[in-house]
């Protein structure tokens, strides 16, 4: 592979023009598959096959009227006063004139009335599921109430209609920007900074149009581009981080720069190669948990990151031939002596990684206990962990959706803001009115229902809806008791135990049953996911190292990062320790799906700088050092690497904190502090530690596997094998291309 990457890296950059002719115009063209063909995307997070998803089909089948989505008005009168009929009236008739609407509800009919007469519930169908109202149909709902609010009524307009989508904005620019002077540091060189980052910008830039040009034939969940926005441009940047500094390290030892960038593509490529298949690897792997949303989300990423790869591969030689030497700061750029030269390519050799890799190898033991123990504490706030989809009590401080929960808490209490949909039907009339009365009666003796609401009848008379009111809120751990308790109660109504109601079935929906029903599947899914990610980085990194323990290591890191990773977030997002200081006012459970995808995604992110770290490690273990000689000599050469893509990647997801949306809040907080543990502690201290620990037997590994196993070369020895011998003698054709590059340089 890495001969291969060496002859693409090489005519990458003596067709530079042809190559960026290429990207362009195929960014071009995603461009405007992308503003032609693109869809909408979706906020369901439904699970076919559970019982509330199965309660809502039947619905749309039996009783389409009521299976559009909904929305809340929550009138309140001034402090101490009460409303009246004829003040509420005219919010029910502009609510029921809007467009999409089928009805409004009035709360004095239905007895959505405070007890104190102070505060009412409007309740709106729509004719349609949320992705398909029109913004001018929310516009209108928004305005429902206008004069009555002039009059001294306060209304506040929420439910799922007004639950927004995740949109890109401003604060992501401030990770780039951080990014972009890390690049500046790491390199001493605007040059290649820009490079780097402009290399990385195209490659989000084509693989996020790719996504969006599909969207309009693959339902996309709302937090798969951002997903795919924040991995793109973090591994983006990283791998032509990696590539961009192998090459500045070959041209300060005196290559001519299209050898240089041969070199890097078939050394530090492979790598990148590597790295970045693992990432697609974990997250397409998420398909095999059987959850729609979250294959469409890992697909999405995945594809991103495999289009960063051919970009960093590719794009990236063809800048480095037109950026010639100025990709090295102006000290280091030609006219130097051989000396001097010669001094260049050993100045790493005082750097700070390599006295941090002889720290490290003489503490490991002190290092090693600290590190496994400080995580391990950071790892305890885990078990607490509750999973649940985000609801509109966690909204942004001052959103419509959150002032109207508020609202609604303060006048009914929380379970108000969590219904539950019972749905009952049946062929026949008689049965669905029998088991209906029999469900609602069970259903209100249920500890923590508050309340049951008469049913609500299809014209047919074959399908009633029961609205289950909670006494808690729609994430608290006392609902997806009730919820549970429910469906037990109601499970044999239609067995024939029930006269009259023989052939009935009774399912429990809502939008807090279905985000229970998601976080349990979720949940249900992440061990077995876990273990497939474990076994599947052992079997990759053998492959890689031919080793038997450096594998094992690496995943037992793995999961060091993982379990600290996690405990730091129940800590901050659940249980809210600090958490004014991320603008989170009201801590609840974390996002279901985040903590699998936290599995898949820091996974590869972690297996990245393994390879960067370790496979220096055996190069010059290969080439004859001893064991703790190779080991700081990794570190020497790869910690200011390493460093500078942590801090990166760190910059990158930490940018998306600020983002008001608390799915894309998490994820952000999660990753940055991901990389963060996994490159600072487990990478950059105990790997180290353990390597040195071990010695020799790191690299042991029994001999009928080693002759099974493929040699995948990821470090590129076969091609230094093959160019090596032969330096400073080049053939007539390649000294005629090494001037040809040479006057690329400044």
């Amino acid at each position: 592979m890495a001969s291969l990457l060496y002859r693409l890296g090489r005519f990458s950059f003596r067709r530079r023009k042809r190559v960026v002719a290429v990207w362009l115009l195929l960014l071009v063209l995603l461009g405007g598959a992308a503003a032609t063909l693109m869809g909408p995307t979706s906020d369901k997070f439904a699970i076919p096959g559970t019982e509330s998803q199965r309660a809502l089909d039947s619905l749309r089948e039996q009783f389409p009227q009521a299976s559009g989505t909904t929305g809340t008005i929550v009138i309140a009168a001034p402090e101490g006063g009460k409303l009246d009929k004829a003040a509420v009236a005219p919010v029910v008739r502009d609510a029921a004139a809007v467009p999409g609407v089928v009805g409004a509800v009035d709360p004095f009919q239905a007895g959505t009335v405070s007890k104190d007469g102070r505060y009412a519930l409007v309740q709106v169908q729509f004719d349609a599921p949320k992705d398909e109202v029109t913004d001018a149909q929310r516009s209108a709902y928004e305005k429902v109430g206008a004069a009555q609010e002039e009059n001294g009524l306060r209304v506040e307009h929420g439910g799922e209609v007004l639950s927004a989508e995740v949109e890109v904005g401003s604060t992501e620019a401030i990770g780039v920007l951080i990014a972009a002077g890390v690049l500046v540091v790491t390199f001493g060189s605007m040059v290649a900074a820009g490079m780097t980052l402009l290399n990385a910008l195209v490659g989000v830039g084509a693989g996020m149009a790719g996504l969006f040009a599909v969207s309009s034939v693959v339902e996309l969940t709302s937090t798969a581009p951002i997903l795919a926005l924040m991995l793109g441009l973090a591994v983006g940047i990283d791998y032509s981080l990696f590539i961009t500094s192998r090459h500045r390290q070959y041209l300060t030892e005196g290559m001519d720069a299209e050898e240089a960038a041969g070199r890097a593509v078939g050394t530090a490529g492979s790598a990148v190669v590597f790295a970045g298949a693992t990432v697609v690897i974990a997250l397409a792997g998420l398909t095999v948990v059987n959850i729609p949303f979250l294959s469409v989300m890992g697909l999405a990423a995945a594809g991103t990151v495999a289009v960063a790869v051919l970009v960093a591969l590719t794009l990236l030689p063809a800048l480095l031939g037109f950026a010639g030497h100025r990709v090295l700061p102006r000290k280091q750029r030609s006219g130097h002596s051989s000396a001097d030269t010669a001094d260049l390519a050993e100045e790493p050799r005082e750097g700070f990684g390599f006295r941090w890799g002889r720290t490290v190898t003489r503490f490991r033991v002190p290092v090693l206990l600290v590190g496994i123990l400080g995580l391990g504490v950071l790892a305890l706030p885990a078990a607490d962990m509750r999973l649940a989809l985000p609801d509109a009590g966690t909204a942004a401080a001052g959103s419509a959706t959150r002032e109207a929960y508020d609202l609604t808490s303060e006048g009914f209490g929380p379970g108000f803001n969590g219904r539950l949909i019972a749905v009952v039907s049946s062929d026949d009339a008689a049965a669905t009115a029998a088991a209906a009365k029999e469900a609602a009666a069970r259903i209100q003796g249920t500890k923590d229902v508050l309340t049951v609401a008469p049913p609500l009848m299809n014209k047919q008379g074959t399908t009633a809806l029961l609205t289950v009111i909670p006494k808690a809120g729609p994430t608290d751990e006392a609902t997806e008791k009730v919820v549970h308790t429910v469906r037990d109660r109601v499970a044999g109504i239609g067995d024939g135990s029930v006269a009259g109601a023989e052939g009935a079935t009774v399912g429990l929906s809502g939008t807090t049953a279905v985000g229970i029903d998601v976080s349990e599947k979720v949940a249900d899914a992440m061990l077995v996911y876990l273990l497939l990610v474990v076994g599947l980085s052992i079997l990759l990194l053998m492959l890689v190292f031919r080793s038997f323990l450096v594998p094992v290591k690496a995943a037992l890191g793995f999961l060091l990062t993982i379990g600290a990773t996690f405990g730091i977030t129940v800590a901050i997002f659940q249980q809210g320790h600090f958490a004014d200081l991320l603008g989170i006012d009201v801590p609840g459970p974390l996002v279901s799906f985040l903590p699998i995808l936290l599995i898949g995604i820091l996974f590869g992110l972690a297996m990245d700088y393994e390879v960067f770290l370790v496979s220096r490690m055996r190069e010059d273990f290969v080439h004859g050092a001893g064991a703790q000689e190779a080991t700081v000599s990794g570190m020497g050469h790869n910690a200011r690497v390493v460093t500078a893509a942590a801090l990166i990647m760190t910059a990158v997801f930490g940018g998306f904190i600020f983002m008001p949306d608390p799915i894309i809040k998490s994820m952000g907080f999660a990753l940055a502090v991901g990389v963060l543990v996994d490159a600072f502690i487990v990478r950059m201290a105990l790997v180290p530690a353990v390597m040195s620990l071990l010695g020799r037997a790191a690299w042991w590994l029994p001999r009928p596997v080693d002759r099974i196993l493929p040699n995948l070369d990821i470090e590129g020895e076969s091609l230094q094998r093959t160019l090596v011998p032969e330096q400073g003698e080049r053939t007539a054709e390649e000294d005629s291309r090494g001037k040809d590059a040479d006057a690329v340089k400044v």
